[in-house]
């Protein structure tokens, strides 16, 4: 089960959301609104941002960066799985 960092519940805070360790074994968390589940997200064989940041703080900022050139399609519309993603485990 992963293990939600305290920087990442305050980020779905911000965007207005609650987060849990996602019931979907390949996702890390599971987003809801209102208690109801809108989105699972953050695929469980890949690190996000904290994870990185654990080990080498620059290598993290390289691998947001680079994360947000992969995801740039995806991650700037509102409600959609990439944007939970970008706002809470890469923010």
């Amino acid at each position: 089960m992963y293990q939600i960092e305290p920087n990442q519940k305050k980020n779905a805070k911000k965007i207005g959301v609650e987060i849990k360790p996602s019931t979907n074994p390949k996702k890390k968390i599971d987003v809801f609104k209102d208690n109801k589940k809108i989105a699972s997200v953050g695929a469980t064989g890949y690190m996000d941002y904290e994870k990185y940041k654990k080990i080498d703080k620059n290598l993290a900022d390289e691998r947001r960066r680079l994360y947000r050139i992969r995801h740039k399609n995806d991650r700037d519309i509102i409600g959609s799985n990439g944007y939970f993603a970008d706002k809470i485990l890469w923010s």
